[in-house]
């Protein structure tokens, strides 16, 4: 009841004034967060372009309604967009990273995380991503290190899940050399058992 009552004030408010910013930029994002209906929010997005054509703010909205539609080059383009308008726009280098890494563009995801992680240290959505993109390069080494770093600043379970993980895969030959140990040292063990039997 009150969404929709909120809806049809931001519907009132647009009426009476198409151009009115902030009030497109919420309807927007209450399509997209709320309703889930992503393509509405980025023709929402694209109307506040056309009003305020030097919003990066925008042009980041879009590209996230974009890629939710999975529309990644037309994402790819807006987050391109507003990192041109704000070259310090973490959020949309991070935006574009996660982007480039679904199209499984690795190299330019790292170079976009990297960027991202220099304007905001402490963003973990970049940080991850960075573990992604050294894991896809068999950087085992740093992305069990960058995942380290998140499981220290968050409980997020899915971070300790994939740093333990990433050990698994890291220590993998030493897992194979105790088995291949064993064998051979069971297969040794029955041969002598057998020429003490034969001797």
């Amino acid at each position: 009841m009150a969404a929709g009552l909120r809806r049809a004030h931001l519907g009132r408010a647009l009426h009476l004034d198409p151009s009115h910013v902030e009030a497109r930029t919420l309807f927007g994002w209450i399509q997209m967060e709320i309703r889930g209906d992503y393509a509405s929010a980025a023709t929402e997005y694209r109307k506040v372009i056309e009003i305020k054509p030097e919003s990066a703010e925008a042009r980041n909205n879009l590209g996230v309604a974009l890629e939710k539609v999975g529309d990644l080059e037309g994402a790819i383009a807006a987050f391109t967009q507003a990192i041109a308008l704000r070259g310090d726009y973490g959020e949309a280098w991070s935006n574009r990273g996660w982007a480039y890494a679904e199209l499984k563009r690795w190299r330019e995801a790292r170079r976009d995380f990297e960027q991202g992680l220099k304007i905001n240290p402490r963003d973990d959505g970049a940080l991850y991503g960075l573990s992604r993109t050294l894991k896809e390069a068999r950087d085992y080494a740093g992305a069990g290190q960058a995942l380290r770093t998140l499981t220290a600043r968050t409980s997020n379970f899915v971070y300790w899940l994939e740093w333990g993980q990433l050990q698994l895969v890291r220590y993998y030959w030493v897992l194979l050399v105790v088995a291949g140990g064993a064998f051979l040292h069971a297969r040794y063990l029955k041969a002598k058992a057998r020429r003490q039997l034969d001797g």
